[in-house]
């Protein structure tokens, strides 16, 4: 933040993550992946050098959408599934804002659905965090559209028999410009990723993994322990292959169109068989896509996509500029008024 001195020199205020956290008591369950996530937003922001009066965060209804109370910022606590509508409204009024948006997987792919794939349909500059526990927790373990096929809840006592969501194939098929996943348990990874998030402009989506301790603890517990992560985990990094397992002993190769698991230490294959990461292929992303519902392949964390495409606030502003050149500032109350208008009476 830029201020001047009694000399008329600019002096810029460096912020720290204590900068960004508001006095209000954190209430979120204790050991909950919640409070990773508000901490690393809270680490990167000082890095993106926006005042703190520049940035935004809605949320709508769940757990994860207490996150604009914990935030010295700007907030909106909107209504169940609605936050990207509302946070559409707040970026095409205010360009220059930094808008986040907190949401779950109840929140943001049930009664939200709509409203999140038209958001990342219109590329709108927002910043879409989608807190993925698997579970309905603010309402106490009901089951929720990224629930695996077969599970047992309070409403699904015999396992549901609905085929869940894949957040970041919808993400793609809704032609979001940013794609990515990340773990809360894994703070360095999660950070980066927001940061790039941050500064991509249209929109940014991150499914993050997030633990519910109470009502479905455990759900990503092979992605984040020490014995189990390097088998289940591939990190997708533009321009390098794509390598896993404890020693990057695996890889993954195509045969033709179909992704398969070879072992480059064994001899049959080498690392010049093995694919590598472009983050700007839509193709390959889709594919990848794919692997945290295939049997027996690792699930991959990272960037699946980030390409640049002019966001929907830049096309209106210049719309807006281009028809005023042409025919001046609009009549908003003549507009109303023409062509076939009635006067309902009181009487």
């Amino acid at each position: 933040m830029a201020n001047t001195n009694g000399n008329g020199e600019i002096q810029v205020k460096k912020y720290t993550a204590k900068d960004f956290a508001s006095d209000q008591d954190v209430r979120w369950c204790p050991g909950c992946g919640d409070y990773s996530i508000l901490a690393q937003v809270q680490r990167i922001l000082p890095d993106l050098d926006v005042p703190k009066e520049k940035h935004v965060f809605v949320s709508g209804i769940g757990c994860s959408s207490r996150f604009p109370y914990y935030m010295d910022a700007f907030g909106i606590h909107g209504i169940h599934g609605r936050a990207p509508a509302i946070a559409s409204g707040v970026k095409s009024a205010n360009p220059d804002l930094t808008v986040w948006v907190a949401t779950g997987d109840g929140d943001a792919l049930s009664i939200g659905g709509n409203h999140f794939i038209h958001a990342l349909r219109r590329n709108i500059g927002l910043k879409i965090m989608m807190f993925n526990n698997r579970i309905y927790g603010l309402t106490k373990g009901q089951y929720s559209p990224t629930s695996e096929l077969g599970k047992k809840s309070k409403s699904t006592p015999f396992g549901t028999i609905d085929y869940p969501f894949n957040p970041v194939q919808l993400a793609l098929g809704a032609e979001g410009t940013f794609v990515a996943r990340c773990l809360d348990r894994d703070p360095k990874h999660l950070q980066q990723t927001l940061l790039r998030a941050a500064r991509h402009e249209g929109t940014s989506f991150i499914e993050i993994y997030q633990n519910c301790n109470v009502f479905n603890d455990g759900a990503f517990l092979t992605f984040t322990e020490k014995d189990t992560k390097p088998d289940n985990v591939l990190y997708l990094e533009h321009g390098k292959p794509l390598l896993f397992g404890k020693e990057n002993e695996k890889g993954i190769r195509l045969n033709v169109f179909t992704p398969e698991i070879v072992n480059v230490k064994e001899g049959k294959w080498s690392i010049n068989d093995i694919l590598v990461y472009d983050e700007t292929s839509f193709d390959l992303a889709v594919l990848l896509a794919t692997f945290s519902d295939r049997v027996g392949f690792p699930t991959p964390i990272g960037v699946f996509f980030n390409v640049q495409r002019k966001s929907y606030e830049q096309m209106m502003t210049e719309q807006i500029e281009s028809v005023t050149k042409k025919r001046g500032k609009g009549d908003l109350d003549k507009l109303l008024k023409s062509g076939n208008t009635w006067v309902v009476s009181a009487n």
